[in-house]
């Protein structure tokens, strides 16, 4: 078994799922072949939350606690 990180995409009336080739050469899977999919969503990880950062700018001339908590109230508020 592999793990591939995939997205999820609009096709007719339902949700496709697109396997990358090198899983399908890895496991040696072809069209037609039955599988066995477990479905997690990916949750957002420290890199993505350094990527939301990348516009961050320091303005101020606040405490490194005032600047922290300004981060966490940021990233709270864009990871939901």
């Amino acid at each position: 078994m592999i793990k591939a990180h995939v997205k999820l995409k609009a096709w007719g009336n339902s949700i496709g799922v697109i396997i990358p080739k090198d899983t399908l050469v890895h496991e040696n899977l072809e069209a037609e072949d039955e599988v066995i999919i477990t479905v997690k969503k990916k949750h957002p990880t420290v890199e993505d939350a350094f990527g939301m950062l990348k516009n961050f700018k320091i303005t101020s001339k606040k405490s490194t606690d005032e600047l922290l908590k300004e981060i966490d109230d940021e990233l709270d508020s864009r990871l939901g």
